[in-house]
């Protein structure tokens, strides 16, 4: 990580003003191990007001934006890893009157070669191979100093990390050293840089025939390499690339830091969010938002699913509610819905003509149901019926007509005469 200090009087941030700090890879995946980082980072240091990541292709995005939306992070951007090294490289004038630019990018896991036009920041080609990185150049010292007889091959996985970890740290010594001896519980790495670099010339020849590869397939000239990652500190890297382009190559200072630092430099806030007012946010705010900051997201998140859920309910609640009425309706699409055969028969006093008389035996179920008159179109109250016997008047009230039943639809037969 790589964090540019205050600005200059003149509003430019020092190319080289960095707070550097490097955490080693353990079990977690390198974008978990990141997103940890960042988060514990802007707890603890309030002022830092805006993130960016540098992120090799949109798998590798992917999975950044994955592990930050984890840990609730969102205040960052991402860059690619070309276009931050060129930021940083243009920062410190080491590309200027460039315009085509191959970056050569050789680190632990692997090595990345790119065209990039300087002006426009375009990647006119790009290439990748895990077949060269730092790691295998550490696996060709182990090999070395095991068949050498002065080291014995490890008994177990944790014995041959510890060796790794031996030979990687012999070959970041050799960069500006002759000669390096490490003892380990295994015997003695001992190496001289002549035969570190014999032992290596074939893998850094390959990276440059890749190098030179890509520019071809790019149908661009280029005018420079910038070297960086971890393995271009390498004397022999800038040596064996000079001589296979036949352009400069600019090696950074620290080049295994330079697209942290250029991310850095990229770093733009994002929007925040409109400030609300502390008096105004306890009036407006429920009693169960009125927890401490640092506990508010998660509980508003809970709050909004509770929501949520209840909403889900009360839909299924309304289809419930109308659910036979409509399932009734829709089976019988072309008339009106059908009425249930075990409804009781309906009867009123306004309107005696349209009573339901019981059926007898030998009735239809057609027949038993009288069909209603047609309705007035008028809106007038309909006139009194004339008076008869079983008309009762009560005044101050409409007459009322009491219905009679007929003794021929009895429901019950008359019983046998004895």
């Amino acid at each position: 990580m790589a964090r540019p200090h205050t600005a200059n009087p003149h509003g430019h941030v020092q190319p080289h003003s960095f707070d550097l700090q490097t955490i080693p890879v353990t079990e977690q995946t390198v974008e978990e191990l990141a997103a940890e980082a960042i988060g514990v980072t802007l707890e603890t240091t309030p002022g830092i007001t805006a993130t960016a990541i540098a992120y090799r292709s949109e798998q590798h995005a992917r999975a950044v934006r994955a592990a930050m939306a984890r840990q609730q992070l969102t205040n960052y951007e991402l860059v690619p890893e070309v276009v931050a090294a060129l930021e940083f490289a243009q920062s410190t004038g080491d590309i200027r009157g460039i315009s085509s630019l191959v970056v050569y990018d050789l680190g632990s896991s692997g090595l990345s070669v790119s065209v990039v036009d300087t002006q426009t920041r375009e990647i006119r080609h790009s290439e990748r191979t895990s077949d060269i990185s730092g790691d295998y150049l550490d696996s060709l010292i182990r090999e070395q100093q095991i068949a050498s007889g002065r080291i014995a091959h490890p008994p177990d996985a944790a014995g041959l990390a510890t060796l790794d970890g031996l030979c990687r740290e012999a070959k970041e010594q050799l960069s500006t050293n002759t000669a390096v001896a490490l003892p380990s519980e295994q015997g003695l790495v001992l190496l001289a840089q002549e035969n570190f670099e014999s032992l290596i010339m074939l893998a850094i020849e390959s990276s440059a025939r890749m190098a030179r590869d890509v520019i071809t397939r790019s149908d661009r000239p280029v005018h420079g390499v910038l070297a960086i990652g971890g393995c271009a500190r390498i004397p022999l890297v800038a040596r064996v690339l000079e001589r296979w382009m036949g352009v400069p190559v600019i090696v950074p200072e620290s080049p295994e830091t330079v697209v942290a630092r250029g991310a850095a430099l990229l770093a733009r806030p994002v929007q925040p969010e409109v400030p609300v007012s502390p008096v105004l946010d306890a009036e407006l705010s429920p009693a169960w938002l009125s927890a401490p900051p640092a506990r508010r997201k998660r509980e508003i998140s809970g709050a909004v699913l509770t929501v949520s859920a209840l909403a889900v309910v009360a839909a299924i609640g309304l289809g419930l509610g109308y659910g036979p009425q409509v399932l009734q309706r829709d089976s019988h699409n072309e008339g009106s819905p059908t009425v249930p055969t075990t409804s009781a028969p309906r009867t009123t006093t306004l309107d005696p003509q349209i009573a339901v008389a019981p059926t007898t035996p030998t009735e239809s179920a057609v027949e038993s149901v009288a069909a209603p008159p047609p309705r007035r179109a008028t809106t007038e109250p309909p006139p009194p019926p004339a008076p008869g016997p079983n008309t009762i008047v009560v005044p101050g009230l409409p007459p009322i007509v009491v219905p009679t039943i007929p003794p021929e639809v009895f429901p019950f037969p008359p019983p046998p005469a004895r």
